[in-house]
């Protein structure tokens, strides 16, 4: 499976740029003739502007019909990354998933808010995992900050999900976590970790970054596609064999004993 990740910088409150800016890189992306193309954590408001909820997309709908439209003309599996998701008066933090053929296959509202940011001020918590298949593979998404919760990962592997992605919009300050993160979760549950992050200002502070460092991670916790921090598409192919090959000889869910835990 070939994988095409988009490793955006995101204007603050500017939704229309953070659209064409999207856009071209996801056209660079489709170019490519990548079979998912994955983008970054509210890629429509970007993280997060004090008027987020004046900017947020109602019922998702200008997004969704963008992301359809986008996978139905290219013929492309998208993870579109999360938006600022509006209904009525709670706002949400959701990705949405769409296969070649347009349709949308997932929504998933983020779960664990980062209170240190105040999220959980702006936002509410979604309630629900969400598994998916894309070209018949088992998928999960995660957003940012749920990727510190190992459980809410285990939760997608035992699932079967083989591939989870993680759009974030995580600081450059704390990439030995995002990174530590990614490789433990793929190594802990087999599977492959897909990771989309943005890289540029933090609040409009050229002083803080968004710390890049978008990833492919399979079960073994080595790089498919390493981190760096550039701007543009980063691709990679997923080879699912080693999910089988890690398991026939590390299998650790025969191993498991939820009979002594409740995890």
């Amino acid at each position: 499976m070939k994988i095409a990740i988009v490793q955006a910088a995101l204007q603050q409150s500017q939704v229309a740029e953070n659209f064409q800016t999207i856009q071209a890189l996801m056209e660079e992306a489709a170019a490519n003739q990548p079979d998912v193309i994955v983008l970054p954590e509210l890629w429509n408001t970007s993280f997060l502007p004090e008027d987020v909820k004046e900017r947020a997309d109602e019922g998702g709908k200008v997004s969704r019909q963008f992301l359809s439209q986008f996978a139905k003309n290219y013929q492309v599996n998208v993870v579109g990354g999360s938006v600022a998701n509006r209904r009525g008066d709670k706002l949400f933090n959701t990705a949405y998933v769409y296969n070649r053929k347009g349709q949308e296959l997932a929504a998933y509202d983020k779960a664990h808010l980062f209170s240190p940011a105040k999220e959980n001020g702006y936002f509410e918590a979604g309630e629900a995992s969400v598994t998916f298949e894309l070209d018949g593979v088992k998928c999960g998404i995660v957003t940012c900050y749920d990727l510190r919760f190992p459980e809410w990962v285990r939760a997608l592997a035992l699932a079967d999900a083989q591939i989870v992605f993680a759009p974030a919009a995580w600081p450059e300050v704390r990439n030995l976590h995002w990174d530590t993160l990614g490789r433990a979760r793929a190594i802990e549950n087999q599977l492959f970790v897909v990771s989309a992050n943005s890289r540029g200002p933090v609040n409009g502070d050229e002083e803080a970054l968004y710390g890049g460092h978008s990833a492919i991670i399979d079960p073994w916790g080595e790089y498919v596609v390493s981190p760096d921090l550039q701007v543009g598409v980063k691709y990679g192919e997923i080879d699912l064999s080693v999910i089988e090959g890690i398991r026939s000889s590390i299998n650790v869910f025969n191993d498991r004993r939820p009979d002594i835990y409740n995890i």
